[in-house]
């Protein structure tokens, strides 16, 4: 253990020993997920910067705009608006699909078996 390890080992001892940590909000409960489990130790913090910063991906903008376009044709009711928007999800589709294509993801077994994971944590 190094030096500074050492001194918060001691800190942390001396403040149990105090009851500074029993009525702390959360006690006994699991802590929360971390979304970045799962990313490497070299990728997380560019990931939490581009995340803080609101940056998504493209394909998942996109994403989110078709469920977006879906949930509107699902309560539309003319007819007319229902066609565009219609439209505009195909379109979306289109260039999702290029997307996808052009990344190779498509040809990914990992990706296939995460992709609706992937999708529900993003919107």
């Amino acid at each position: 253990m190094d030096f500074s390890a050492g001194i918060a080992e001691e800190k942390i001892k001396a403040a149990l020993q105090k009851g500074e940590f029993e009525n702390l909000p959360g006690k006994g409960k699991p802590l929360p997920k971390d979304d970045l489990a799962c990313v490497s130790d070299e990728l997380r913090l560019s990931y939490k910067i581009l995340k803080n910063g609101g940056f998504v991906p493209p394909e998942v903008q996109l994403k989110k705009e078709m469920v977006t376009l879906e949930e509107l044709i699902a309560v539309c009711c003319d007819d007319k608006e229902r066609s565009d928007l219609t439209e505009r999800l195909n379109e979306k589709i289109i260039r999702f699909n290029n997307l996808m294509e052009k990344r190779k993801m498509s040809q990914s077994s990992a990706f296939h078996s995460y992709q609706d994971k992937i999708y529900r944590k993003m919107y």
